[in-house]
């Protein structure tokens, strides 16, 4: 899969037309990243944008004890770092490789250059940013008002929404999940069992499956 292939799955370039599109790919650098290793540390400069073009990483905080909260799981077509772009600030969270990934990079001097031709970009970024902005008040939202049940609902609603369908494909440990909601391993593997004898979910190797949105949707305090 070339560049100009791994820059159409993203939605801020999706609608560019071929030429439009080549302006970016030729500014567009690739990087590799094996599991576990840090891609971005928290503070470090603001000075470009990532694509993940395959792979997969977590956007994490690290407390001074050494815990882990994960703000999202990223994969295929995801990005981050879109921050940057506008306030010029320090990175505010660590990202760390889950698996090997390959990454895609636009510096932000580069990206500058081309939206002054293009703003549609500019309008679509901002518009990313308000949707993470709303994701970020739910589940602060769900962390106060949400038991680990419910906890575990909407993340995996929010997950299949994302996806766009019932499935989850995503890689996703019951640590992983702990750490996304406030919770332990323990807990959230109870949780998912229970979710699962209810008949809410389907848990596979490779995905986890919504069987009924709406009970999900209960647990989760969303309106049906």
């Amino acid at each position: 899969m070339t560049i100009t292939d791994d820059l159409k799955r993203v939605p801020l370039f999706s609608d560019l037309s071929e030429v439009e599109l080549a302006r970016f790919t030729d500014v567009a650098r690739e990087r590799e990243y094996p599991k576990n290793s840090v891609i971005l540390f928290e503070d470090d400069p603001g000075d470009a944008l990532f694509i993940v073009s395959s792979g997969q990483v977590k956007v994490v905080l690290i407390g001074e004890d050494g815990r882990e909260v994960i703000l999202s799981v990223l994969s295929d077509g995801d990005f981050f770092g879109e921050m940057s772009l506008i306030d010029d600030e320090p990175r505010s969270a660590h990202v760390i490789a889950m698996k090997d990934s390959r990454l895609l990079v636009l510096r932000r001097d580069d990206f500058h250059q081309q939206i002054q031709q293009l703003p549609s970009i500019a309008l679509k970024v901002l518009k990313v940013l308000v949707g993470r902005l709303r994701r970020a008040d739910a589940k602060i939202g769900g962390l106060v008002l949400l038991d680990v049940n419910g906890r575990v609902a909407k993340l995996l609603l929010d997950l299949a929404e994302e996806g766009g369908g019932p499935r989850i494909t995503r890689k996703l440990t019951h640590h992983t999940i702990a750490q996304m909601i406030g919770s332990s391993r323990e807990t959230v593997s109870r949780a998912m069992r229970e979710l699962t004898d209810r008949g809410l979910i389907d848990v596979s190797r490779r995905e986890i499956t919504i069987k009924n949105r709406d009970g999900l949707a209960t647990l989760a305090g969303d309106r049906v």
